[in-house]
């Protein structure tokens, strides 16, 4: 298989590239200007209110209070509006970037499995180098070496304790009428 990523529609064309916050923001900021030229209509709104108000001139207060109800509403505006004309391209990036997101998850696991099957080759190496030195070890000291099947009865009283029996299980069902039946 090759390292190299499948083929996507979305390569080449720099709309769907991932971005910082910053890119981001600069990318609002472009496609929809309105938005945050209302904010500063009502900022600036604000404060020329305030000034008036600490200043006294409550017919200049008044008409500026006006004035931010009003760049509110602009800003209101170009939210719908903007929302509504850049509906699709939304739509679009938020495929893109589910599309992404799946690709990094795939490539964890894939990277996770890469890591398991690493492991499990250097354990087997470990094992047969094991085996084999036991095996010298063996050889020299005179011994036959035993295989594992041929093991000692105290190992396979223990298996047998640890591990279920073959002998006829008894299901909870059978064992609930087996305590009645003694009762009776």
């Amino acid at each position: 298989m090759s390292d190299e990523p499948l083929p996507s529609s979305f390569e080449g064309n720099p709309q769907f590239e991932e971005e910082t916050p910053l890119q981001k923001f600069r990318r609002r900021f472009k496609e929809e200007p309105l938005i945050p030229l209302g904010c500063a209509a009502t900022c600036y709104a604000l404060y020329r209110a305030y000034r008036s108000m600490k200043a006294g001139d409550s017919v200049e207060m008044n008409r500026m209070f006006r004035a931010r109800i009003y760049a509110q509403a602009f800003t209101l505006v170009a939210v719908v509006a903007g929302g509504m004309y850049f509906k699709t391209e939304r739509q679009q990036r938020k495929e893109f970037e589910q599309i992404v997101e799946a690709r990094k998850s795939e490539e964890k696991r894939d990277a996770w499995l890469r890591e398991l099957e690493i492991r499990d080759k250097e354990d087997k190496e470990w094992r047969e180098r094991h085996a084999a030195i036991e095996a010298a070890a063996n050889e020299a000291a005179g011994k036959k070496p035993t295989p594992p099947q041929a093991q000692a009865p105290e190992q396979d009283a223990a298996r047998s304790a640890i591990e279920p029996s073959e002998q006829k299980s008894i299901g909870v069902l059978d064992a609930v009428i087996e305590l009645i039946s003694r009762q009776k």
